[in-house]
């Protein structure tokens, strides 16, 4: 899920987690079963399934608001769009806030999103976990706690973007949801941005997505800056990816509905 846009694209372990972690209190982690359990619950109590669900058949230009769209009324603690070799491959994790809401979700399987339906479907947190770990190209094994989690390996995934054709444009995944255009600035002290051409995405409901676009002087000043790839804003490891000014722009259209 970690592919955006259509091509969103990992995100660390540790740093996944700690998203859920800050984004809804159910999630706490148990530091005897490696199980998440609902917050403030412990002893005896039965811990619920993890709740998260697969989607596949999405169209190939999806985004993580148009799966927010999709589950207008549910509570989602995060969405991971699976990429295969760099593409995205309709397919997707989605985390609710608790089992109840995935029972909902389950409800909507088989309904439309533009011209394809949707299948949604029961899986486990682990191939959730393994989909996060695949994208990131992380071998090393999950840490219960995510703090001082490591940050993902960069040698295939640097590889890869090398590869890539550049515009001006690269896309953030991973951000901080209170991330600041001047944090982005100063994130990209040493390179050459169009400051007035900043853009951090939002939901329909104007909360932030944890992604931004970025656009800088040229497509050679772009990958410059791709040096910072899988460094950090606060506590967060910041994952940049090429980008376009068409995705940028859709990217922006859907933060003003």
């Amino acid at each position: 899920m970690l592919g955006s846009g259509g091509v969103s694209d990992g995100y660390e372990v540790g740093s996944k987690r700690q998203r859920m972690m800050e984004s809804d209190p159910y999630f706490a982690v148990s530091s005897g079963a490696g199980t998440f359990q609902p917050y403030g619950y412990s002893g005896g109590f039965q811990p619920q399934p993890f709740p998260v669900v697969r989607l596949r058949g999405l169209p190939f230009n999806c985004t993580d608001i148009d799966i927010f769209k999709f589950f207008a009324g549910l509570d989602i603690v995060d969405v991971l769009l699976v990429n295969k070799s760099g593409r995205f491959s309709g397919e997707a994790f989605v985390v609710f806030a608790g089992a109840m809401q995935v029972e909902f979700a389950l409800q909507r399987d088989r309904q439309n999103m533009g011209r394809r339906y949707v299948e949604v479907f029961r899986c486990k947190r682990q191939d959730y976990y393994n989909a996060v770990a695949a994208e990131v190209n992380y071998e090393g094994i999950y840490d219960n706690d995510y703090h001082g989690s490591p940050p993902p390996s960069r040698s295939k995934r640097s590889s890869d973007k090398d590869q890539m054709e550049y515009t001006e444009i690269l896309k953030m995944r991973g951000l901080p949801y209170t991330v600041k255009e001047s944090e982005i600035v100063e994130f990209f002290g040493d390179f050459k941005i169009v400051e007035d051409r900043i853009h951090i995405a939002r939901r329909p409901d104007g909360k932030a997505t944890g992604e931004a676009y970025v656009e800088f002087v040229s497509a050679e000043e772009a990958k410059r800056a791709m040096c910072k790839d899988k460094m950090t804003i606060g506590s967060r490891y910041v994952e940049l990816f090429p980008s376009t000014t068409d995705e940028a722009r859709r990217a922006e259209s859907r933060s003003r509905q």
